[in-house]
């Protein structure tokens, strides 16, 4: 059960609190958002909203049978928009983040991002903190990485994001770039997820690598519940038996979670195939499929990346890719966050 409170006083919410406590409810009052809301577990015989809608204070009270409560369309029927700059999400205008796994050079990065906002992108991204499955392989720059990516964005008015992978570095991270990423590997790092939520910072919450869509949506409630509702989700592909590819691009996820949540969800077809050669038909799939967004890796020299090269995208195969997609959106009735130069 989900208690909407409208301009609620103090006095008003502990009465709501104490209330749920004498009915044997579990009560818990979450007060990041712009209204202050209550969700109450527990016995459904006792979750019954006239108890709830007269007490002062009280604007609304929804039943909401998801576990995902916050994330639930029951929740919101609405679309969230998440706004990083001049991008925004889940909306009618479809953002595309693009630039390299890792951020390697000031150089490297700042040719990527002057070709990708040539190219129409809307933000730029890069690796500082690299978790990798090798210890012996590049884990990045760390800080200097994220000092040459805020001052890259800055240069050429791009919003930035980066991955975050440890909760003692959250702080940091919010004070060089606009959104916070998490990784596949940090899904359900549940330390992380708090931390990521208190910052107030734009998340963008990638799917685990076999996570199921309602893990993934649980792991959004743990943000939501925390107070930041600014939350991007994004499809990355999941592991299954297929060996061909670098993982099984799941497509069907972007109708399931418009139906099941108001969060809008973006698709990284870099990661979900693993090579250049699919990225492009599988980002015009993603959109024809209705996503809010793509995120794209991209290099000036893919065969010297130091992470990813493999499935990057050079600056002229993207540049085409972005003109195929101004062509499909309009045809869509939607369009790119950046006109392409």
């Amino acid at each position: 059960m989900i208690i909407l409170m409208n301009a609620a006083t103090a006095d008003q919410v502990d009465r709501v609190l104490d209330k749920l406590r004498q009915l044997g409810l579990d009560g818990h009052l979450i007060s990041g958002l712009s209204d202050k809301i209550i969700t109450a577990n527990g016995d459904l015989a006792a979750c019954n909203p006239d108890l709830y809608e007269r007490m002062p204070g009280v604007d609304k009270v929804l039943l909401v049978e998801t576990p995902y409560k916050l994330a639930s369309r029951e929740f919101q029927p609405k679309n969230t928009v998440v706004k990083v700059g001049s991008a925004s999400f889940g909306g009618k205008s479809i953002p595309v983040i693009a630039g390299p796994c890792a951020i390697e050079s000031y150089e490297q990065l700042y040719q990527a991002g002057v070709s990708a906002k040539a190219a129409g992108a809307a933000m730029l991204r890069g690796g500082a903190y690299k978790p990798r499955t090798s210890p012996y392989s590049f884990q990045g720059l760390e800080k200097k990485g994220l000092e040459i990516i805020k001052k890259v964005g800055r240069e050429l008015a791009l919003p930035v994001i980066s991955e975050v992978t440890d909760p003692r570095n959250v702080e940091l991270m919010a004070e060089h770039v606009d959104m916070l990423q998490i990784g596949t590997r940090n899904m359900q790092n549940f330390v992380l997820l708090k931390e990521v939520a208190l910052s107030k910072k734009p998340v963008l919450l990638k799917r685990g690598l076999a996570a199921t869509i309602e893990e993934w949506l649980m792991a959004a409630e743990y943000i939501l519940s925390s107070g930041n509702n600014q939350i991007v989700l994004c499809e990355r592909g999941i592991r299954t038996y297929e060996t061909y590819t670098r993982n099984t691009l799941d497509l069907t996820v972007v109708p399931v979670i418009k139906h099941l949540s108001h969060l809008p969800i973006i698709v990284d077809p870099s990661h979900g195939t693993g090579s250049w050669r699919w990225v492009s038909p599988m980002a015009k799939a993603a959109i024809a499929a209705g996503a809010d967004g793509l995120l794209i890796e991209m290099h000036q020299n893919p065969e010297e990346a130091l992470s990813d090269g493999p499935q990057s995208l050079t600056p002229e195969n993207f540049a085409q890719l972005m003109v195929d997609l101004s062509n499909l959106t309009t045809v869509l009735g939607r369009s790119l966050t950046n006109k392409i130069k």
